[in-house]
């Protein structure tokens, strides 16, 4: 275990703004096409000491999907391929990790797709750690896999003269994840002072080191100045 991986130990939030869900299908035998998710959630706990206890979870809205064309876009949230108004979201359940190298992990999980549950798994890189410029700490993952469309109710398709089919039964997913570090707690500290504060804890006032200008809180913290577009 490499002491990079040993300081990435904590409760991350996926960025949407910097992240990609995407896939690929075969169409018409001969070309592929591209596609991805828009609006998706998720957290994630790593263990750097102990990657096996590491765990993640996703949410992706099924109505955020986007091929470049509205025609095609508007196809795939009808029944014959997501049917996103009585399945609005897709979601994604670690159920184990396995570590394959410093820098490879093996996630199996729980896919759920139009109410189906199916074991899949999804290989991943470890890209890094970094802080950005306004102090949020970044990991980030690649990760990849496939699918059979058919086994999760996505079943439409049609014959082509030629021989083959429409739309192919393999599914191709890829994943570009940044996720920032969750910052649990701070104290309220004015501007001008640093040293330790407090914070209420399961009822009780708990002391903690602060830095100016932060105040309690919970969840990602997004430093000033942070922007989604950049």
């Amino acid at each position: 275990m490499t002491a990079t991986l040993t300081d990435i130990t904590g409760d991350y939030t996926l960025d949407a703004a910097h992240s990609r869900i995407g896939f690929s299908a075969r169409h018409a035998m001969v070309t592929k096409v591209r596609g991805g998710f828009n609006e998706f959630t998720g957290s994630i706990h790593l263990d750097g000491s102990n990657p096996t206890q590491s765990s993640a979870q996703l949410a992706i809205e099924v109505a955020s999907i986007d091929t470049r064309n509205e025609q095609r876009d508007g196809h795939l949230r009808t029944n014959d391929f997501f049917d996103a108004p009585t399945f609005p979201q897709i979601t994604f359940t670690s159920t184990s990790v396995e570590q394959l190298d410093d820098e490879n992990f093996r996630v199996t999980g729980d896919l759920t797709v139009k109410g189906i549950t199916k074991s899949i798994v999804i290989d991943w890189e470890y890209a890094g750690v970094a802080t950005d410029p306004y102090g949020n700490v970044r990991v980030g993952f690649e990760g990849k896999s496939s699918l059979n469309r058919s086994d999760y109710g996505v079943a439409f398709n049609a014959a082509l003269e030629t021989g083959g089919v429409l739309v192919s039964e393999k599914i191709n997913l890829e994943f570009e994840i940044s996720a920032i570090k969750t910052v649990t707690a701070y104290a309220h500290q004015s501007r001008s002072s640093t040293g330790s504060g407090t914070v209420e804890v399961n009822g009780a006032a708990v002391a903690v080191p602060t830095h100016p200008c932060v105040s309690a809180r919970r969840g990602p913290v997004l430093r000033p100045g942070y922007s989604e577009a950049l």
